[in-house]
């Protein structure tokens, strides 16, 4: 008889939701994924390498062009000096870079901190290992560091905080007082970091995104994580990246080696291409999204929806409960879905232990002008 490995895992919010929206004909708001293409220039990149016949095996790190072009942006974005050859790793997408870090990390008895809300793989990857994840509630609404909960939650079994800036579901940042703050309280302790930053170019209002790769302190026991397909609009090609020092990017490479071995060789040399080629692609971020963000919060701005900003990602929380006060958020999303139209998520699912008033659902913002205005008329008619 076959024993679970993970007994409480199902399948996710994301599927679920969109797969409601295609079954009743809803614009999907839900996923985080564009409903636009990414670069032509980037595509045609791509192609190029295909038609030459860059089909085989990449190298097990990645193919050395691109991750000396990601070496070249971190040293232009956050002017930090990384080797291309000993700390950079091409993964098969962010999401396959953090389980093999926490793999790398984590022993069996091993406690692993995370902040609620928190993606859903962070937990099932840190079972496998045999760890065991204790969730810190973020504060709200601001959904900061709650800094005496997270040093009340750490203890002689603590291996490993994740981090998550810009943050998903709420679009929060941390800042640099933030990352002092934390060195200074993990510094006497053997302690790693995982440092999710796969929206650090989804950062609006002039704030800049403070990474952990700035922090040379925190650098030096950290996994910082980051996704090709978040900013350059092409989240079906799975792929991302690890930065981390010398040491443990050689722990991080003998799981990733036989996990996935190599990431998909004709779409590292497009990339490698274009990143070469426009190097202003990710400067432009924040500007293109922001005026999505803006958009379609002016657009609800009439509606019964309340809402704060997002500072960052492509993700707008908003609270209903002027609305549906009566409904939970799981039903409310359903709801939406079912009866107006629009999928979204609910935010309890990022919480082992959600807040019983919790009211508020997520929408994805990375969408066509025609798609954020189709969706917000819906909205506002509610």
């Amino acid at each position: 008889m076959l024993h679970s490995k993970l007994p409480n895992v199902g399948t996710t919010i994301f599927t679920r939701m969109s797969q409601l929206a295609a079954e009743v004909g809803a614009l999907n708001l839900s996923q985080g994924f564009p409903d636009f293409d990414g670069p032509q220039a980037l595509r045609d990149a791509v192609c190029r390498h295909i038609a030459a016949g860059h089909n085989q095996y990449a190298p097990m790190t990645g193919l050395p062009a691109l991750r000396e072009q990601v070496a070249a942006k971190i040293a232009r974005c956050y002017g930090s000096s990384v080797s291309a050859e000993h700390e950079i790793t091409i993964t098969p997408g962010a999401t396959q870079a953090i389980f093999c870090a926490i793999q790398a990390l984590i022993q069996p008895g091993d406690e692993v901190v995370v902040f609620d809300p928190s993606y859903d793989s962070y937990e099932p990857s840190v079972e496998l290992a045999g760890g065991r994840c204790v969730h810190v509630p973020l504060s709200q609404p601001a959904f900061a560091i709650d800094w005496q909960r997270l040093s009340d939650a750490l203890s002689p079994r603590t291996r490993l905080i994740i981090l998550n800036s810009p943050h998903n579901p709420s679009g929060a940042l941390i800042s640099r007082a933030d990352l002092d703050r934390l060195a200074e309280l993990i510094r006497q302790r053997d302690i790693y970091l995982i440092s999710d930053e796969v929206y650090e170019h989804l950062v609006f209002d002039g704030a800049q995104h403070d990474s952990v790769l700035s922090h040379e302190e925190l650098y030096q026991r950290a996994f910082v994580v980051s996704s090709f397909g978040k900013s350059y609009h092409v989240t079906g090609w799975k792929t991302g990246y690890v930065v981390a020092p010398p040491a443990l990017s050689a722990e991080l490479r003998k799981v990733h080696q036989y996990v996935s071995f190599c990431g998909v060789t004709p779409v590292q040399w497009g990339l490698a291409d274009f990143m070469a080629e426009h190097p202003e692609h990710v400067s432009e971020l924040p500007g293109f999204y922001q005026a999505k963000r803006d958009l379609f919060c002016d657009l609800l701005a009439g509606s019964k929806f309340r809402f704060t900003r997002a500072a960052g990602t492509f993700f707008q929380l908003v609270d209903y409960s002027l609305i549906r006060p009566d409904l939970d958020d799981v039903a409310m999303a359903e709801w939406l879905t079912r009866e107006h139209g629009v999928a979204a998520i609910p935010v309890s699912v990022f919480y082992q232990q959600a807040p019983k008033d919790l009211r508020l659902v997520r929408f994805c913002f990375a969408k066509r002008e025609e798609t954020l205005g189709q969706a917000a008329e819906k909205l506002c008619a509610i």
